[in-house]
Order: C-alpha cells, then structure tokens, then sequence
C-alpha cells in the first residue's frame, strides 16, 4: 500500500516503532525483503512465523545488532540509525533473546546491570558499587515476583529459565526502557512458567511499556498481545488485530494456509 508523506509523519508520530521496506542481506541471502513493521505506544505485538520466518532477524535490526541493507526505523519519533545494541539500550530497547545472553559464572546482580555497572571511589579508582547493585537489583526482581532467590551475589547458573526471564524484565522497568522484546521467552518454560512469564508481560503493558512477544506458538501469545504480525520467508504476510482471530486461525496463518 502506498502511503502520502503526511500520512507516513502521522504512522511515524503516533508510534513507538515504524519500520518501513526493510532489507537485510547477509551476502547473497536474503533474510528479510521489505518489511513494514509497526509498534504503538503502550502496545504488546506478537511477532509471529516459523523458524527461519525472520523474526530474530528482523528484531536485530531494530536494536543495531544487522545493520539493513535498505528502507527506514523510526524510534519514538525520530529515525533511529543504532550502530550497537549498546545505542539501542541507551535509547530506551531492552532485548532478551531466547538464550537470554545471560553470563553464567557473573552474579544476578551484575547480570541485572550488564554495561551500566554502578561504581564509586575518586577519579581513576574507582571500583564496582557491589553493595547497592545488589540492593537495586534485589528490590526489582521482587517488584517481578522474584522473591525466593537466595542472594544476589550468587550466580545465575542455578536459576531456571522463568527466573531468567524475569532478570530481563526487572531491569526494563528498572532503567525505564520503552520497549521490551523477548524472543522466544516460553520456549522451554513449564506450564507454571509461561504463565507467570506472560502475567509479567501483561504487567509490564501496565507499566506503560510497549512489548514485542516474538513466538511461534499463537496460543500462548494469543491473551497478552493486542495485534500480530506474521513473517513469511523474510516477508510481511499478516498484520492482524486481536479482535479480528483466534489462536486457531492464527495457527493457520502461521503455516500460510490461510491469509488474512
């Protein structure tokens, strides 16, 4: 569909994330091939498609991890061109990936303030502020239901992969970040789990936070996000509103069986 410059100004302004005919190509492959992607404020999208669709490609290039090849992201108004996931961060883009990039033999605590380290001391001696990162991150895992863990200092290897998902969450509401994406955050997860995760992501919306819920399960996404996106071989196939399906067609359309 073809848009007017008065109308793409309004898309831009009225959301947290447009992205428009995006192209990225890692040598002669293709893995995405203009996409038009869209995030509200204060809206959960799920991000959904098979393995291989394009979804963590496409995500990447929204925090700076792929640079695109072609086409335009605009973040909360203004065109964002993040050479780092470090820009993105710094922007206001918290990222979970599906293995969480958590560093095992690191503390909670130092996981929770990954590149934004407290320190104290004068001048060039300055060392790791352990006692408040601890008492920070503590009182924000809380706040997310993290209540039973035995101690920040400890290492995160011994935490299940719901309780590592709640680090990533903790530390979006903690460093007021605008837009939380998971990637695949129930994969693995117990039925137990998943819910609290999800029950996370729902409060997380409530916290004036804008979601992207990256899966390929239309069920488990289906009650948390207001729309849906599908990728297809590294292209939009759908953009679909809640009201307008159900898990069960969503499950179809994921498979291309069905357009919408």
């Amino acid at each position: 569909m073809i848009i007017t410059d008065e109308q793409k100004t309004k898309l831009i302004k009225n959301n947290l994330v447009y992205m428009e005919n995006i192209r990225v190509k890692f040598g002669r492959v293709v893995a995405l091939d203009g996409v038009d992607f869209t995030v509200g404020y204060n809206e959960v999208v799920g991000l959904l498609g098979d393995n291989g669709a394009g979804k963590t490609t496409l995500i990447k290039a929204l925090n700076g991890y792929n640079q695109i090849s072609s086409g335009n992201i605009y973040f909360d108004g203004r065109h964002a061109d993040f050479s780092s996931p470090k820009d993105a961060r710094s922007a206001g883009i918290e990222t979970a990936y599906q293995d969480l990039a958590l560093v095992n033999i690191m503390s909670i605590a130092r996981n929770f303030f990954m590149g934004r380290e407290l320190r104290k001391g004068f001048a060039f001696f300055k060392f790791l502020d352990k006692r408040q990162m601890n008492k920070i991150a503590s009182r924000s895992l809380k706040e997310v239901g993290l209540k039973n863990i035995r101690a920040m200092h400890e290492t995160v290897n011994f935490l299940s992969g719901g309780e590592r998902q709640a680090i990533a969450i903790g530390r979006a509401n903690y460093f007021g970040a605008k837009l939380l994406i998971l990637d695949e955050p129930t994969a693995a997860l117990s039925v137990t789990e998943t819910e609290w995760v999800l029950q996370l992501v729902k409060e997380a919306k409530e916290g004036g936070l804008s979601v992207i819920l990256i899966s390929h399960n239309a069920y488990e996404v289906y009650d948390v996000s207001d729309r849906f996106v599908v990728l297809q071989h590294g292209k939009t196939y759908a953009n679909i509103k809640k009201e307008d399906t159900n898990p069960e067609e969503l499950i179809e359309v994921i498979a291309g069986r069905l357009e919408k």
